[in-house]
């Protein structure tokens, strides 16, 4: 049997120290393809930050997990719950590719593999995501992978000097069992 966190594509793994270029590389990409805009970090801040990670014990159901291509072993992404309410039942994930890794399906599986976790082993009810309204490629992974549109929060991200729009989309585990059989990814 395959490790439950491999698919045809990507493994999805532990945080490694090494794994800080990567990261670096994330945050830049995020900036300038519009998504995030932070002050600049050191190389050592990335460092640090990963080897944090490496360690790091989960948090209840929330953690975050690096995205390696299963034919070359390279880090492209990451993805992980940073929300969950057990009590209620629901979760939030974000996900990042690197923008020279993006459009192989690596996104597409791995929120998958994420979701297949959250609602088969740790029993959550239903998945949020928040996507900037102007990220049609996320908007439109989402939809296919059978997410609804709950809500808009109208110019709630500052960023780039203007207001966004943020998008609220959500998936029931019910929908995701009938969409996304278990053997399948």
């Amino acid at each position: 049997m395959t490790s439950f966190w491999t698919g045809k594509r990507i493994r999805l793994r532990g945080i490694e120290p090494d794994d800080w270029t990567a990261f670096k590389r994330f945050a830049e990409d995020e900036e300038r393809l519009g998504d995030l805009l932070n002050p600049p970090r050191s190389a050592e801040s990335h460092r640090a930050w990963t080897k944090e990670q490496a360690v790091a014990k989960p948090d209840g159901d929330c953690f975050q997990l690096a995205i390696e291509a299963a034919d070359t072993g390279e880090t492209v992404g990451a993805v992980g719950s940073f929300q969950a309410d057990p009590r209620s039942g629901w979760f939030e994930y974000g996900i990042t590719i690197g923008a020279d890794h993006r459009r192989n399906g690596y996104a597409a599986e791995a929120v998958l593999l994420l979701l297949r976790f959250m609602f088969a082993e740790r029993r959550f009810h239903k998945c949020q995501v928040r996507i900037f309204a102007h990220n049609e490629a996320s908007l439109a992974l989402h939809r296919r992978l059978g997410f609804v549109e709950e809500g808009r929060l109208r110019d709630h991200v500052f960023m780039a000097g203007q207001h966004h729009d943020l998008v609220m989309m959500g998936m029931l585990a019910d929908e995701f069992a009938q969409l996304h059989p278990m053997g399948e990814l």
